[in-house]
Order: structure tokens, then sequence, then C-alpha cells
């Protein structure tokens, strides 16, 4: 089993940023990738940004050149920088880890951007 906890959610004005964290603990040697995704009203969940094991990262196009993922190894901890925050960028933001063995998501974390 993996738990995994997100945090940093809030309000911003559009042009603004935020720092998402993911803190995970339990199983997490056996991790294979890690990824942020995120729903709005109404929509389906769609994925933001991943990144594997290896450190290979990839994005959703509307968030390319706006968001970064990385993570600390060291504090098993996984971030999502946000820059240049749209109003449509508005949703709740939930961390996955993707294992062979199952897949484990956060509670989620509300990001609102006010135009």
């Amino acid at each position: 089993q993996v738990q995994l906890v997100e945090s940093g959610g809030g309000l911003v004005q559009a042009g603004g940023s935020l720092r998402l964290s993911c803190a995970a603990s339990g199983s997490i040697f056996s991790i294979n990738y890690m990824g942020w995704y995120r729903q709005a009203p109404g929509k389906q969940r769609e994925l933001v940004a991943r990144i594997t094991s290896g450190g290979v990262t990839n994005y959703a196009d509307s968030v390319k050149g706006r968001f970064t993922i990385s993570r600390d190894n060291a504090k098993n901890t996984l971030y999502l920088q946000m820059n240049s925050l749209k109003p449509e960028d508005t949703a709740v933001y939930y961390c996955n880890a993707f294992r062979l063995s199952g897949t484990s998501w956060g509670q989620g974390t509300q990001v609102t951007v006010s135009s």
C-alpha cells in the first residue's frame, strides 16, 4: 500500500503561481511512476503531468511550459510547480502513484484561479 497526502492548494489570481506537494509513505520502493491529475466540476479527471522512476516527465498540452513536475526522493515527496495560472486551471488536483500491484490516490487539493 502507498499513502499519499497532498497540500498546497488555494485561491490565486490569474497569472499567479502555486506549488503543490504530495507526501508519499508505505511501499514507495515499488512505485513505477507518479503523477498529478485534476478534475474540474462536470468534467472527467485528466492527467496533468507524470514522472517515472527514472525521471522521465510528460505533460498535458494545456500545461506545457507553465507547470513543472519534480520529486525529492530523500523526502518521498512529489511536487507540481504551477506558474502563469489561468482560470481554466481551476480544479481539484490529485496525486497518483502507480505500481504493478495497484494504483493509489490522494484525497485531492482544491486549486481556484480567479480572473
